[in-house]
């Protein structure tokens, strides 16, 4: 039996304690945290603000996925693991949909720590049960910590080991962790009360080590277990009823179908055709031209699905092709430059797009973070003393931020296309008598596009096309999901399509997609990045205080990764573009931070007998 009354109570009197026990000790004890000002919840919150706390649990959502799988384990670089296999996993905090760099408990009650976060020790609920029933408490927790510094993912143990100096358990329910002395400790607490909680005794027992590939996942103490798998193909989830959690304030509202079911195809045409024969029912739209022009089958007419676009306020994707460094032809900036000319996204998007996007043009991209005209004064104080050191070319400081290129209504660019050739003229990289650009030692300039994706063909082969009239041997090699995953995961590329998922609070992230420490061992920095100024402006960025501080920081960092030329920026829209078939229903508004689908929308039952009875789905 579950003593859901008793730990509710318990979770509320220790958080409307906290601030008498602050007040005692000069430790601060709180339902959660926030790296800046108060938590806009308070402790004896009822349920998220953008949630239906009544909605209905039951029915199924449906979605697809690309490619194909051969693991259930995320956590390791081994295999290609299944959508979303990081399900079954909670943590101790959780943030938010609609709040800026909070997060809550959820398997803890409290935490504790001081002014200066130089430590925090988490207090776990009683009441956990791991999804086979055993008890969760801190020596899970340990394990976890433990098991992803010692094996996990590369990125993980990078910043794990050199920012926490270590985690002791204190009870059954009470673990702390110490940070690392001068490391920026503002968002240590929040890092390591969100890394996944896994159950020591089932990995104990399944006997099979953390960094391998494995379809048997392990076990978590989440909503949804897996149900079933047709490897490769198809994926289904299924609601708990016995999770622990339901009645948690966190999780009100949330996780409300009984199952979830991913459907698996090789490419996106077929994918699309599965949609409109029923075989799934959401979609998120990522084509412009089907958007466009492609709804237009018998079930968007009957109103069987509808077709909206929703508001989205996250930071754009960071969508864009990125150059692995690591290739000597790369290392010149001015290789970059003139590859990055070629993309004509203007055409791209009035003739395959049917204009529907926007250019990319900051890794903070629809966000006030974004660097902007030349640098401020609260800026140039930043990036002047790298500049005075070396780090960075005094232009830093008085000229625009860098925009990618804009291009003619035409495929080819003439203007850009010269000024493309000069580049690689004052590269070395001149035009032989067979029309291709070779260096002093006779080598083409060759780029090779890797990609999984059948519908970037129409992308990537204009841009080809363009390249080669620049003289560049310019290919496109496209590839399974496997041999893609693969090829990253061993920087067996020279330029593939990669996101860069910024948020409006940069934390030790930044080090996993542009520090210098993780250039060869990262799965996020595939470019190879190694640049001190770069790594210079991250220490600062993590340093940041206030808001005030960590703004200009941000566009400082931001500035001078675009002026590095490492991407060829692609393509954002503000608004989620969705399709789904009429049983599907969502708060109003949405938070600006989630779409959601999965995590609480919800299903009407009477809308679905409607659509069985008008022959929509099957």
């Amino acid at each position: 039996m579950r003593r859901r009354p008793a730990s509710l109570a318990l979770f509320l009197a220790a958080g409307l304690a906290g601030a008498a026990g602050a007040a005692e000790t000069g430790v601060i004890v709180a339902h959660g945290i926030k790296t800046f000002g108060e938590l806009d919840m308070p402790a004896d919150f009822q349920h998220l603000r953008y949630v239906n706390p009544d909605a209905p649990k039951g029915g199924e959502m449906s979605i697809w996925a690309f490619g194909g799988f051969d693991s259930m384990h995320p956590y390791s670089v081994k295999g290609r693991g299944g959508a979303l296999s990081t399900i079954f996993f909670e943590s101790l905090l959780e943030g938010t949909a609609d709040e800026v760099g909070a997060a809550y408990c959820l398997l803890c009650t409290t935490l504790e720590y001081p002014e200066d976060r130089s430590f925090v020790v988490f207090n776990l609920r009683d009441d956990v049960a791991f999804s086979d029933g055993t008890p969760l408490t801190a020596d899970d927790v340990l394990f976890s910590y433990e098991i992803l510094l010692g094996k996990g993912l590369t990125d993980f143990r990078t910043v794990l080991s050199q920012q926490v100096a270590g985690a002791t358990v204190e009870g059954p329910h009470r673990i702390r962790f110490d940070f690392k002395p001068g490391a920026p400790t503002r968002d240590l607490p929040a890092t390591v009360g969100g890394l996944p909680v896994f159950s020591r005794a089932s990995y104990a027992a399944r006997g099979v080590e953390f960094d391998d590939s494995t379809l048997v996942p392990l076990t978590g103490s989440g909503p949804y277990v897996l149900d079933r798998m047709d490897v490769g193909k198809t994926l289904v989830y299924r609601r708990n009823p016995a999770y622990w959690g339901w009645d948690h304030p966190m999780m009100r509202g949330r996780s409300n179908f009984d199952t979830i079911r991913v459907e698996y195809y090789a490419d996106y045409d077929a994918a699309f055709e599965g949609f409109k024969a029923g075989s799934y029912h959401f979609r998120s739209e990522a084509r412009a031209a089907l958007w466009a022009t492609g709804y237009d089958f018998p079930a968007v007419g009957r109103g069987h699905v509808r077709k909206v676009a929703l508001p989205d306020g996250n930071i754009a994707t960071g969508q864009s092709f990125v150059f692995n460094l690591r290739r000597e032809s790369f290392r010149d900036i001015r290789v970059r430059q003139a590859i990055g000319l070629m993309f004509n996204f203007e055409w791209s998007n009035e003739t395959l797009f049917n204009g529907l996007y926007a250019r990319i043009h900051s890794f903070w991209e629809n966000s006030p973070l974004a660097a902007d005209g030349p640098p401020g004064e609260d800026e140039r104080a930043i990036l002047a003393p790298l500049v005075a050191e070396g780090l960075l070319p005094e232009a830093i400081l008085t000229e625009p931020a860098v925009m990618a290129p804009a291009s003619g209504a035409r495929q080819l660019d003439r203007g850009n296309l010269r000024r493309a050739g000069a580049l690689l003229d004052e590269a070395g990289w001149t035009v032989g008598s067979d029309g291709l650009r070779r260096n002093s030692a006779g080598q083409t300039l060759r780029v090779e596009f890797l990609s999984d994706s059948p519908s970037f063909d129409r992308i990537i082969n204009p841009y080809v096309d363009n390249l080669r009239n620049l003289g560049v041997d310019a290919v496109q090699t496209r590839v399974d999901s496997a041999q893609q995953e693969f090829r990253e995961r061993n920087y067996e590329f020279d330029v593939v399509t990669h996101n860069y998922p910024m948020s409006y609070i940069p934390g030790a992230g930044l080090k996993q997609y542009f520090g210098g420490e993780t250039a060869d061992v990262s799965v996020f920095n595939l470019p190879g990045l190694k640049d001190p100024a770069v790594d210079r402006l991250i220490e600062v960025v993590l340093a940041a205080d206030s808001p005030e501080a960590l703004a200009p920081a941000v566009r400082a960092l931001d500035r001078v990764l675009r002026s590095l030329h490492i991407w060829v920026p692609q393509w954002y829209k503000n608004v989620h573009t969705v399709a789904y078939y009429d049983m599907y229903e969502h708060p109003d508004p949405l938070p600006p931070f989630s779409l959601g689908q999965i995590d609480f929308w919800w299903w009407s039952a009477e809308k679905e007998a409607a659509l069985r009875a008008a022959g929509a789905i099957r």
